[in-house]
């Protein structure tokens, strides 16, 4: 699809993003792609192990195994802790270690010698609280890749694991750097690209050129579907990780209404007895809630309102959709979602699998970051990335304690989702 995709706080405009290509076969001919993997620190079954030990090994998605077209040229490990592998892992697939950042980019050549860059940038748990920024080492990692494209004088695609920052003007800093030095930059986490069970979605109509449309393109022509009500609800509040990964699960099915993208006008965080007042309110349904949770395969004891510490954010688009996420701690462990969209009686709803025993939920991801650095054309919007990780970075901050409803002017962010929902299909194991 040809939409245009902007911002229109003034920002900056971005490219166009063409739709993901489907799967390959098994294996890919010809020279791998070099990638260099900068992390935080390596443990086993860490992001950094999810991902980068999938480029080492290869990942199976359903019974399909794939071998990578990337291979980890260099590995950065900015803190070696106690239950670290990546010494261990660096020996035994011969990826050198390398003392530095620039090190890694360059391969001891003085300039970029790499044809792509994973940035795993979370040195800690993730709780919500006042470290947490002093731990996120995302924009510190980037700035650092970026300094060695200036220098090379080219540049090369970059994922950077999650959201982009804790902090909004560095995100957006990160999101013009890529747009001024032209190179595709993917964000993430896992769950929006897992499997889902049954498969939702909501198709958009492909091969449409909207330059016929001149301006009018991006309000003007119908493409997906409206919404009522949007719901996910997630496995437990209190963690950035887990209240991103469903920030990104609802954006995911979101972004694919008629009139794409146009941004976020508001937030709002609600905690204990205030969720089930603003239920009763109208303001979210608790009928969209008990569909989500009819697709649970490893539901608690008990019933929603018996919940200890609920929490809602509610969130109003810009065209007047109203999205939200509940958590649920200690009845729900998964990641569930419901939509009612306008004109349909039913309501839609899926659990978003994580197989937590092999955390094959990464295998998708890996699956666009190798594509991505193989054909330089992202499978998905960083917008979308960019819009999240400002939502995160204004409810983070209270998401223990409520908030109240914020304006968001920063968030007026636009753009189309691409013609196919990239997420895995099957059932997953």
């Amino acid at each position: 699809m040809k939409r245009r995709s902007f911002l229109q706080a003034g920002v900056l405009t971005a490219f166009a993003l063409k739709a993901p290509p489907p799967l390959r076969t098994r294996e890919h001919s010809g020279p791998r792609k070099k990638l260099a993997a900068i992390t935080a620190s390596y443990n086993l079954r860490s992001p950094a192990d999810n991902l980068i030990t999938r480029f080492l090994e290869g990942y199976w998605i359903n019974d399909d195994h794939h071998r990578s077209p990337c291979e980890i040229a260099s590995l950065y490990v900015d803190q070696v802790r106690a239950a670290d592998i990546s010494q261990r892992i660096s020996a035994a697939y011969h990826c050198p270690a390398m003392p530095s950042i620039s090190d890694a980019l360059t391969l001891d050549t003085g300039t970029l010698a790499v044809d792509g860059v994973l940035l795993v940038g979370d040195s800690g748990s993730g709780a919500v609280d006042r470290r947490t920024a002093q731990r996120d080492l995302r924009y510190q990692f980037f700035e650092q890749v970026v300094a060695v494209f200036r220098k090379s004088g080219r540049s090369v695609p970059v994922f950077c694991e999650g959201y982009l920052s804790t902090n909004w003007d560095e995100a957006r800093r990160m999101y013009q750097s890529s747009r001024e030095l032209g190179f595709p930059l993917m964000a993430g986490a896992s769950v929006p690209v897992t499997f889902r069970r049954p498969e939702v979605d909501y198709p958009l109509l492909k091969g449409f050129d909207d330059a016929l449309l001149g301006d009018r393109g991006q309000p003007d022509f119908p493409l997906g579907v409206d919404f009522d009500d949007a719901l996910v609800i997630a496995p437990a509040a209190g963690s950035l990780r887990v209240m991103f990964s469903a920030l990104e699960v609802l954006q995911s099915f979101i972004e694919r209404r008629r009139a794409g993208e146009s941004g976020i006008r508001s937030v709002e965080c609600l905690v204990g007895g205030a969720v089930w007042n603003a239920a009763a309110e109208g303001r979210w349904s608790k009928e969209v809630m008990l569909a989500a949770l009819r697709r649970a395969e490893r539901l608690g004891e008990g019933g929603p309102e018996e919940v200890e510490h609920p929490a809602v954010w509610l969130i109003e688009y810009n065209d007047g959709t109203r999205g939200g996420i509940l958590s649920l701690g200690g009845l729900v462990h998964e990641y569930l979602a419901a939509f009612r969209v306008k004109g349909r009686r039913e309501i839609d709803s899926t659990l978003c699998y994580v197989p937590t025993e092999s955390g094959n939920d990464f295998s998708m991801l890996v699956h666009g970051i190798s594509e991505m650095i193989s054909t330089g054309v992202t499978p998905y919007p960083i917008e979308r990335n960019l819009l999240t990780t400002g939502a995160l970075s204004v409810l983070g901050k209270s998401a223990n304690d409520g908030l109240k409803r914020t304006e968001t002017p920063m968030l007026r962010i636009a753009y189309t989702a691409p013609e196919d929902s990239f997420y895995a299909h099957g059932r997953g194991w």
